[in-house]
């Protein structure tokens, strides 16, 4: 695996590559990897050529100050598990060499789906976002870049982006990447403490009985059946849940055929943020 800490080194490398029309897929990261991400990059492996993984803690994108100093750090052990997936190329640039002095972030338009959700409650995140996934695809220029469905305000932002902003790449959402007790993957599970890593399962149980109850009631009497779930748990904490219009990602009241629904749920297990979401069958 060749790792490349400076953008114009690693442009070099690629257009070396991309002359002899090598394909090239990309799966940015924050590091802190997992069997989420791996599984994101061996769907590249098969799809491209070769393939471009990046580890960058962006601090752009991060309202809580502390949630960014916390994020864990693990670059010795995602060197390993990127060599165990045969990874080609991994990029770790600094802070400085992404935004020199000038840490701020560009002003994004995506027609309202920054204001659902992740947007009410994280103040500028999703134009830190935008920011570094711009930069980052200005960089290595894949064909294909991959990203995981945990995130899917996230990720129809991203294709937001690229339809707005033109830009040629194709934007691969890949299924939820889960623990055999269903807590969806995340770098943040580590922070967890025993007793909310125990607790934590219940989001994504409730997140079932949800699809279940999507067949016959409505979206109001669910979303008040959920916050009753949570108002007495000792050790969840939850922030939001919203059943969405995939497309637009806005609260609905009732189905439409047609259009495709998620439920989308934020919690605090301790002071750690966890966040899901499920497909919701639309009969």
């Amino acid at each position: 695996m060749n790792v490349f800490k400076e953008k114009q080194a690693l442009k070099v490398y690629l257009s070396k590559l991309k002359a002899q029309n090598k394909t090239v897929g990309f799966v940015p990261t924050m590091g802190a990897l997992h069997e989420g991400h791996l599984s994101l990059i061996k769907k590249a492996k098969k799809k491209n050529d070769l393939v471009v993984v990046s580890i960058f803690v962006n601090p752009t994108q991060f309202d809580n100050q502390e949630d960014l100093v916390k994020y864990p750090k693990t670059l010795d052990n995602d060197v390993k598990l990127l060599n165990s997936v045969f990874c080609d190329v991994l990029f770790t640039p600094s802070v400085k060499e992404i935004y020199n002095e000038n840490i701020v972030s560009q002003k994004f338009d995506f027609d309202g789906l920054e204001h659902q959700m992740e947007g009410k409650f994280r103040d500028g995140h999703f134009n830190g976002v935008g920011t570094i996934v711009k930069t980052f695809f200005e960089i290595v220029e894949p064909d294909k870049a991959y990203f995981g469905q945990k995130d899917f305000q996230q990720l129809q932002i991203i294709k937001k982006m690229v339809k707005k902003n033109r830009i040629n790449i194709k934007i691969k959402g890949c299924k939820i990447f889960r623990e055999k007790d269903g807590l969806a993957m995340s770098s943040r599970n580590t922070r967890l403490s025993k007793e909310h890593r125990e607790a934590a399962p219940f989001i994504y149980k409730t997140l079932k009985k949800t699809r279940k109850k999507f067949g016959t009631e409505n979206a109001s009497i669910i979303t008040e059946w959920v916050e009753n779930q949570f108002k007495n748990h000792p050790l969840l904490n939850l922030e939001y849940f919203t059943i969405a219009e995939e497309k637009t990602l806005k609260t609905i009241k009732n189905k439409e055929s047609g259009k495709k629904y998620r439920a989308f749920i934020a919690v605090f297990a301790g002071d750690i943020r966890l966040i899901d979401n499920i497909r919701l069958k639309n009969n």
